[in-house]
């Protein structure tokens, strides 16, 4: 199968989707801006290759003219979408990405009417941002149809990937957000922790402006979300005096610094803690009659997973499981989409 296109397919996490590609029987062209790295990974797996920036419209018809399907890869999606997108659409081509950002679901579903017209699949958060949560989230209101607060939550420990890092800093100056009566509203960075039991454990979690802010509403349609991650209260303590030199982070010298270092310094998870590491998932629904409903969800390491999930969207698209226009993953699947893979386990409190 070559009717798939992988844009960045040499960095952290475009390397194990196209890895994952190989297993599934398929043979991806492989994509990307730095022409070397794009010819050096096709030559390892024998694929071929084109490589160009993400803004070149009409590199991107080219490539585009003779694929199906576009998993993209190339973060900060922020960054990115804007050029991308619009060629897809143009093209025919369907797409989905490995994004977590608000900002971008927005935009892609703002998008939605002219991907119906031009029979295109728009299909973003393919990954752990934000499979497991999205079937979480829908599993939950499900159970509970009268829900009007959603809160989720997670935890790992492997670890972030330099494309997820160099995400957290684009954005750091926008603070976290939860969604309140529909509407997204702004919050400082780590202004807002708790403490949650994950697999009967005390963690500390901090509030962030995860995907599922826009893509649990659009799965669900409950009107009141907040999503958290564990983190050490020193780390926490830290991100919040940081917060307060929000308007510095943001100019282009400190994020042309801090990219350099993430670069430097950041790769991903080891192999060996991608084989061994787990992520623990939490989800609480309510209404304003005081029901409630409790679950947690078990998945492989997170990056490991992002992997299997982009690729199974991936062949659902291509096998015309869902038809044209904007599509969260659960939205799409279904609630149990996520039980398809192995060592994920869910149960009701």
């Amino acid at each position: 199968m070559n009717n798939i296109i992988i844009y960045g397919a040499y960095g952290y996490t475009g390397k194990l989707i196209v890895e994952e590609a190989l297993k599934r029987g398929m043979t991806p062209t492989i994509a990307g801006r730095n022409a070397e790295l794009v010819e050096q990974l096709a030559k390892s797996h024998n694929l071929p290759f084109v490589a160009f920036k993400y803004d070149d419209q009409a590199a991107w018809d080219k490539a585009l003219s003779n694929h199906e399907l576009l998993i993209n890869c190339a973060g900060p999606f922020s960054l990115t979408i804007h050029e991308i997108l619009p060629a897809c659409i143009r093209n025919k081509t369907h797409y989905t990405d490995i994004n977590g950002e608000v900002l971008v679901f927005e935009y892609i579903h703002s998008l939605e009417h002219q991907a119906k017209e031009a029979g295109v699949t728009l299909l973003p958060g393919a990954g752990f941002d934000v499979v497991p949560t999205d079937c979480l989230a829908k599993y939950l209101s499900e159970q509970l149809p009268s829900a009007t607060h959603l809160e989720l939550a997670f935890d790992s420990s492997s670890g972030l990937s330099r494309g997820t890092a160099l995400s957290v800093l684009n954005r750091f100056h926008q603070g976290s957000s939860v969604r309140i009566d529909g509407q997204i509203v702004e919050q400082r960075t780590a202004s807002v922790n708790k403490t949650l039991l994950f697999q009967g454990k005390e963690r500390n979690v901090v509030g962030i402006a995860w995907g599922d802010i826009f893509t649990a509403f659009h799965t669900t349609g409950i009107p009141n979300i907040s999503v958290f991650t564990g983190m050490p209260v020193k780390t926490m303590n830290t991100m919040r005096r940081a917060s307060k030199w929000a308007w510095l982070i943001k100019t282009s010298l400190i994020q042309k610094i801090g990219r350099y270092i993430i670069r430097k310094k950041i790769d991903g998870p080891s192999q060996e803690k991608r084989n061994s590491l787990t992520a623990q998932l939490y989800g609480r629904v309510w209404d304003s009659n005081g029901n409630e409903v409790v679950a947690e969800m078990v998945t492989p390491e997170s990056y490991a997973l992002t992997a299997k999930t982009a690729i199974m969207c991936a062949e659902k698209i291509l096998n015309k499981e869902v038809g044209a226009g904007y599509f969260t993953p659960a939205g799409a699947f279904g609630a149990d989409f996520i039980m398809n893979f192995e060592g994920v386990t869910r149960k009701m409190e």
